[in-house]
């Protein structure tokens, strides 16, 4: 369990290691691993198949916007639902059964909830967003790109053939935005627009010289 795991690990940096005794030998343990892989090749039950069903609705009603209207924040993909699909036979595979339970699909939720819950929460929402793992950016960040993205080039728009300060862009997208743009997410997005050929952007002098391709 994990407690025993936890003193295996904290026993070997004593200065005389205390190393728990495995309760299975090692030889036998990986002989027992690879019959089960070579031979055991469980199927699912229509009570693990409807566990796995409820499951997965379960986790995509976990993602909704709650009518905030600013999108959803997506927390089961197919990808995960074939993943817990995976995880439920293997749990079922060390047992060396042939058939998946409805109990295998209940420890496998377990698992996956547990071990993508520090990766993939949105420190800006508290909520379990899986954008954060397959892309590394939640929803919500990729959200306020696009609209800073968008809010930047309505600006830019109306000062064709002007060079401006990005200090100054800075400013006036947060009075727009009502919020305060970040530094760093203007020059991400002013160095995109600049290899597009929408601005010229001096990333040394920090000016924003607004090509006439720009359009809102």
């Amino acid at each position: 369990n994990d407690r025993m795991l936890a003193q295996h690990l904290v026993g070997l940096y004593y200065e005389t290691p205390n190393v728990v005794e495995p309760p299975m030998d090692h030889g036998l343990l990986r002989d027992y691993i690879a019959y089960a892989r070579e031979n055991i090749h469980p199927e699912l039950s229509d009570l693990a198949s409807r566990e796995l069903i409820a499951a997965y609705i379960e986790m995509r009603r976990g993602g909704s916007g709650g009518g905030s209207g600013r999108g959803r924040t997506i927390t089961a993909t197919p990808r995960q639902l074939e993943s817990l699909i995976r995880l439920s036979e293997s749990l079922a595979r060390m047992k060396y059964s042939d058939v998946v339970t409805r109990e295998n699909v209940q420890e496998a939720v377990r698992l996956m909830k547990v071990a993508t819950q520090a990766a993939a929460t949105d420190p800006r929402t508290g909520r379990i967003d899986m954008d954060m793992i397959t892309t590394g950016r939640s929803t919500a960040e990729r959200e306020l790109e696009e609209n800073l993205a968008a809010s930047l080039k309505e600006l830019l728009v109306e000062r064709r053939g002007n060079r401006l300060g990005v200090s100054e862009i800075r400013r006036q997208l947060s009075e727009i935005l009502n919020a305060q743009v970040q530094q760093e997410d203007l020059v991400d997005i002013l160095k995109v627009m600049d290899a597009d050929g929408l601005v010229q952007f001096n990333e040394r002098a920090q000016t924003v010289f607004v090509r006439a391709g720009v359009v809102g």
